[in-house]
């Protein structure tokens, strides 16, 4: 059984190239966010998570050239990049003017560009299979977003973090310099791809939706003191989903090029089973000890935690049918959840609060997974031969 473990492993060597890059960041920007925590309360927490999500909603309008595409073309050595990210960059200028007019905060603009920058890089870096390159500028990042968040934070106040949020991007720069001139703009190369550029584009989309449609949801509805009680709970969720992130990035490369990875898809799905239990049982006897104001989050974390697991799943289906540019059931499973998470804040939220809204995203997470697996076994079928 070890053999066969350690043959998995040395086989799949990406993937903890990843992995390293990802449980290092995300632990940093964790540790980010949750001094933060302690230092503002949930009211403000709230606020500050409710600009990033109007500047991740502007990025996601923008983004033609999302990090799916790029992956799966870059991995099958169709050199379109430099024209997605030529239109996106146009649809960022205009974005980034809308959430200027809307707020009033240049900074929230800049955001805009900085997810735009990273979601693009780590796509190429994915997609030539650089897994070490793209660990290491993940970790700058984090690092820069530690060091300037909480350094503009204490020195001029917390109107500033935002553009020490932006400013932790920069070392994106090069890749996007480095990566994208050896590439020439050729419109040409759009028009028979554009089903999946557009499916992947409406995909991203909806997701981001999906993720960031709560802020909109509970900040009117049930005050930035909830929403910032439910932000740290979705922060935990970052951490515990890590395993399933982590593996999609490695996937979606493999599967583009038909690499086999069942074996260690099989491990992933039995990690995340341990990592919901632990989750569910251990965290919420941890959260009120550090994060005591935070009283409404405990109750949610004891129920996110189960989304490990169908996120694990949707995450594994995904890859298999978008490695294969089929996004259409990866789209469909996209909308359907997020029409029944919009549905179910608005009925449940005000009725049962930060439980109500807990439930609800492990249900559509549910809902998007059997979607995918009559997706997954629709497209086997369409792949046989006719006789």
């Amino acid at each position: 059984m070890w053999k066969n473990i350690k043959k998995i492993i040395a086989d799949n060597k990406g993937i903890f190239a990843i992995g390293i890059g990802d449980i290092a960041g995300n632990c940093i920007s964790a540790s980010f966010w949750f001094i933060l925590a302690i230092f503002v309360g949930p009211e403000e927490y709230g606020q500050i998570h409710y600009f990033l999500a109007i500047a991740g909603l502007a990025q996601i309008f923008s983004l033609i050239a999302t990090s799916n595409s790029l992956v799966v073309y870059t991995a099958k050595k169709i050199q379109i990049q430099s024209t997605l990210v030529f239109i996106s960059f146009i649809l960022g200028i205009i974005s980034a003017i809308a959430v200027i007019i809307t707020t009033n905060r240049f900074d929230v603009a800049l955001l805009v560009f900085a997810f735009m920058s990273i979601e693009i890089s780590s796509g190429i870096l994915l997609g030539n299979k650089k897994y070490s390159t793209y660990s290491k500028y993940l970790l700058i990042q984090k690092i820069l977003l530690f060091t300037f968040g909480l350094s503009f934070f204490h020195i001029f106040g917390i109107d500033w973090i935002f553009l020490g949020i932006a400013l932790s991007y920069v070392a994106y720069t090069k890749i996007l310099f480095y990566e994208l001139r050896k590439i020439k703009i050729d419109f040409s190369l759009i028009p028979g791809r554009k089903g999946f550029i557009f499916n992947n584009y409406i995909l991203i989309l909806s997701g981001s939706i999906t993720n960031q449609i709560d802020k909109f949801i509970i900040a009117p509805i049930l005050g930035f003191g909830i929403l910032g009680e439910y932000s740290l709970a979705l922060q935990i969720l970052v951490i515990l989903t890590l395993v399933s992130s982590i593996s999609f990035k490695y996937f979606l490369s493999q599967d583009s090029t038909n690499e086999k990875n069942n074996d260690i898809k099989k491990i992933v799905i039995f990690i995340s089973i341990g990592i919901a239990m632990f989750g569910s049982l251990v965290l919420p006897l941890v959260i009120p000890v550090f994060f005591s104001e935070y009283t409404n989050t405990t109750d949610a974390i004891r129920i996110l935690s189960w989304i490990v697991v169908p996120e694990t799943l949707q995450l594994i289906f995904s890859s298999k049918l978008l490695g294969s540019e089929k996004s259409k059931f990866v789209l469909i499973s996209n909308i359907i959840s997020t029409i029944f998470l919009i549905i179910g804040f608005l009925t449940l939220g005000p009725l049962y609060g930060i439980v109500g809204l807990s439930i609800i995203l492990l249900i559509s997470t549910i809902i998007q997974v059997f979607i995918l697996i009559y997706g997954v076994k629709r497209a086997n079928t369409d792949m046989k031969p006719k006789i």
